[in-house]
């Protein structure tokens, strides 16, 4: 049999599972008794771990939530994905400084062969530069106000900070539904009353208005999935296809290792030793034969017309440009 600190550590483990367990199953997995395990829960309740017994034929128990944090237990697999966590989900929130405090506790009890894991881990999260005027800081209370407004199901007033182009805030009301985060930023995707369409809104420009209006029934988002929802927005279609609004095919006279690292979502098939396949989808025609166009290499338009007209009016473009370009004028005497 196992000594009791060992026995109470995979004891604890197991409680940890968000399920009930039966005296019986604890007993069979730890390979003791009935009444071992009711004295092990004994102990582990005077340690002030809040576990509950669970009625009915079999009996059983659960570990729930206490009024106050009691000593965890992370395997090693847990402590490391932990530590990940907290050095890369709390990027561009007000709570980064808190995650770093966190993550110096954990590793300061951590036994050394973990710590040396986690100190191999030099992760630095790096946000993009902000734009004039961009504000990309998220209060990590307006997450909590925001999801408290999600989860329970209540209509939300707020100030929406201007954008480009506007210059005074804009006061919104609408059924918030889920909270996502899109290349570093929160966003968060409700239906909006005014409009009667579904948005997304950046975290980071909402201020919420209190009180909270009416609770509401969920509406089912577009698309079936937040997941497929965010993608479909940010690809300029109505939320219920994934697809690119403009989709083309080409051929690069280029190797396709040489083009595959660069060609992110895109679908790259190799023709040859020099040459290869490319399928694209963008926003718009021109903005689709301007992300072709940066592979310095020829170009074949296989389809569809589209994209062979975006071309050519690109290239009237840069041609005009080339025109008037102003001639160098050499250094000032």
């Amino acid at each position: 049999m196992q000594k009791t600190s060992a026995r109470l550590l995979a004891l604890l483990s197991l409680l940890q599972t968000p399920r009930a367990w039966s005296g019986d199953d604890l007993a069979a997995r730890l390979g003791i008794t009935s009444r071992t395990v009711r004295r092990d829960i004994d102990r582990l309740r005077e340690l002030d771990y809040p576990i509950t017994t669970v009625k009915g034929p079999a009996g059983g128990y659960r570990l729930e939530a206490g009024t106050r944090l009691p000593p965890m237990l992370f395997d090693d697999g847990q402590a490391v994905a932990l530590a990940v966590a907290l050095r890369t989900a709390a990027a561009g929130t007000t709570v980064a400084e808190d995650a770093a405090r966190a993550l110096a506790t954990l590793r300061q009890v951590m036994p050394p062969r973990l710590r040396h894991r986690i100190d191999l881990l030099q992760i630095t999260a790096v946000q993009p530069p902000a734009a004039a005027g961009d504000t990309p800081q998220v209060d990590a209370q307006v997450l909590i106000e925001l999801s408290r407004a999600i989860h329970a199901r209540e209509e939300l007033r707020f100030d929406y900070a201007p954008g480009p182009g506007t210059s005074t805030d804009d006061v919104r009301r609408v059924q918030p539904h889920h909270l996502v985060t899109w290349r570093q930023r929160w966003y968060l995707v409700a239906w909006d009353l005014h409009r009667e369409d579904w948005r997304t809104f950046r975290v980071d420009r909402i201020r919420p208005r209190t009180p909270t209006g009416p609770r509401f029934t969920p509406r089912d988002l577009p698309g079936g999935t937040v997941d497929a929802f965010i993608t479909s927005r940010f690809r300029g279609n109505d939320g219920t296809t994934t697809d690119w609004p403009c989709q083309g095919e080409v051929v690069l006279h280029c190797p396709a290792a040489d083009i595959a690292p660069f060609a992110q979502d895109a679908i790259v098939e190799e023709l040859g030793p020099h040459r290869c396949r490319l399928i694209l989808g963008s926003w718009s025609w021109t903005g689709l034969s301007t992300a072709i166009g940066r592979f310095d290499t020829d170009i074949d338009v296989i389809g569809p017309p589209e994209l062979a007209a975006a071309f050519g009016d690109l290239a009237a473009r840069y041609a005009h440009a080339a025109r008037t370009a102003r001639p160098e004028t050499g250094p000032a005497r």
